[in-house]
């Protein structure tokens, strides 16, 4: 911690360190500011003279901050294998094999691609260059509605039970509208016209903490702790959401969590270390996670202590370390995406 403190020092103003919500106490602490990945992305973009922009984070929330940042900055990822699991469920190949199986089926004319801010960089770009957009998880209905306004159907990833939960619980769809296509399976393992007679074409992704939450967690919960609420990030299968109390961002879990009465009950279906930050600041309030197995986020728990501080050291000595960057054509591209979700009107972003 003392190396840490004095490595930060030494850099300054040249410094701005992110720290994502799941992130371990040990780290957030010297964060300069915490959020999720869209919020922490535009702050950084917020922050032109700071030379260095360590993010403690994720490896597509680091090339989100790449993209929305000044060319001379550099974004570094305090360890390189910091990735996502979900992001990772979604490849460039694999989606541009599915582009072709829906234009096969004729219909990619009339899809939009929805990314989910959860992707990599090249995915952001292929939705930029095929007129799609990115979305998070408290924008996804505007966003639904507005690909929705261009075309009749919507091609969403990676995260499928996002996008089901949005197209069902907010826009009014049903169950049967929507499809689900399994990239490892032979057109996704769909019929042109399965394809053809859905609106919601599914990705088979989810994420690796949220989709482990189960109904039986629910009736568990409510069972031991009478009168307890329980609030879930929309990552959650969607059994799960229908069973909940409130679902929403990780931004909306803390916003319900700060204005919650004093002396109420909470299960919450999210990342382990954000549950027990939350149980820790209101000590008015009884707050438990809503599985009883642990659940960390496994690739974010990567940036630890010991990989930041061996990152500012460097930085304060004149090496650059675990720089990310994106080439200009993917970031041109993505920048097309995420800027089309940025205009709509009167949307607030967070994942």
């Amino acid at each position: 911690m003392e190396r840490a403190r004095r490595a930060k020092a030494a850099l300054g103003d040249r410094l701005f360190i992110l720290g994502h919500h799941y992130q371990r106490d040990e780290v957030i602490q010297f964060a300069d500011v915490t959020g999720d990945s869209f919020k922490l992305a535009r702050e950084a973009a917020a922050r032109p003279n700071a030379e260095f922009i360590v993010f403690c984070g994720v490896h597509f929330m680091a090339e989100s901050a790449d993209i929305l940042t000044a060319p001379e900055q550099k974004v570094i990822l305090p360890d390189l294998a910091a990735g996502c699991s979900m992001a990772d469920m979604a490849r460039l190949a694999q989606v541009e094999d599915a582009w072709d199986v829906l234009a096969d089926a004729g219909v990619a004319d009339v899809t939009v691609p929805v990314t989910y801010m959860n992707s990599s960089a090249d995915i952001k770009a292929f939705c930029g260059k095929h007129d799609g957009v990115v979305c998070t998880s408290s924008n996804a209905k505007a966003v639904l509605k507005w690909a929705l306004n261009r075309g009749e159907k919507v091609l969403f990833f990676p995260d499928q039970h996002l996008g089901r939960n949005t197209a069902v619980l907010q826009m009014g769809m049903s169950l049967d509208d929507c499809v689900v296509y399994d990239p490892h399976k032979y057109n996704g393992g769909l019929t042109a016209e399965e394809l053809q007679a859905a609106t919601m074409i599914l990705w088979k992704g989810h994420c690796s903490v949220h989709g482990r939450f189960t109904h039986e967690a629910v009736d568990e919960v409510r069972a031991r702790i009478p009168g307890v609420n329980v609030l879930v990030h929309p990552e959650c299968q969607h059994e799960v959401v229908l069973k909940s109390d409130l679902i929403g961002s990780t931004e909306f879990i803390i916003k319900t969590i700060q204005q919650a009465e004093p002396g109420s009950k909470w299960a919450i279906g999210t990342e382990l270390n954000l549950v027990k930050r939350l149980a820790n600041d209101h000590p008015d309030l009884e707050i438990t996670f809503l599985e009883q197995h642990v659940c960390y986020c496994a690739t974010m728990n990567r940036i630890d202590l010991p990989h930041l501080v061996w990152a500012l050291e460097n930085l304060a000595q004149g090496h650059v370390v675990n720089q990310i960057t994106v080439d200009p054509e993917t970031e041109h591209y993505a920048k097309a995406a995420l800027q089309r979700m940025l205009d709509l009107p009167g949307e607030t972003a967070r994942d």
